[in-house]
């Protein structure tokens, strides 16, 4: 991981613009993928982010005093629908993202089942949670060029 501590925690009200301009640039590298800029993690305003905020559960990796990574899940039913995993282009491929998926697989004891979904061309993002032991249980074809590939685990 280098040589910075990671500090991950809840997300605070005042962290929400950060996250959201931290969003934007992690989320480039897709819609270069999927030759598609109008995706909704790149168009998302700042009230939908509000709302996720308050309906659900939005943690943040902290390096050098550095907001760098964020996750969201939300908790229905006994199942955490895990969405918008995130790091920052310059702290990719440190550990981040699995210390942030485990955090938010923690979070709440309530959790029975996990669930999130990626794009079909998103090979890291396949391999880290074939590696977290994710499984796929559906797909959605959107269109020519994206099929939503939904995975889920069960808790431990």
């Amino acid at each position: 991981m280098g040589e910075f501590s990671l500090i991950i925690g809840r997300a605070e009200w005042t962290d929400l613009k950060t996250i959201l301009v931290l969003q934007r640039e992690a989320y480039q590298s897709e819609a270069i993928l999927y030759e598609d800029y109008d995706i909704q993690p790149l168009i998302q305003t700042e009230e939908e982010l509000e709302q996720e905020y308050a309906e659900g559960i939005l943690l943040k990796a902290v390096a050098g005093g550095q907001l760098v990574g964020s996750v969201r899940g939300r908790l229905q039913d006994g199942t955490l629908s895990i969405g918008k995993l995130i790091v920052a282009p310059s702290h990719q491929n440190q550990g981040i993202g699995t210390k942030l998926m485990e955090a938010i697989e923690g979070w709440s004891p309530e959790a029975r089942r996990f669930e999130l979904f990626t794009g079909h061309k998103s090979a890291k993002n396949l391999a880290l949670y074939a590696r977290l032991g994710y499984a796929t249980f559906k797909q959605i074809i959107i269109n020519d060029n994206l099929i939503l590939i939904y995975l889920s685990k069960n808790a431990s």
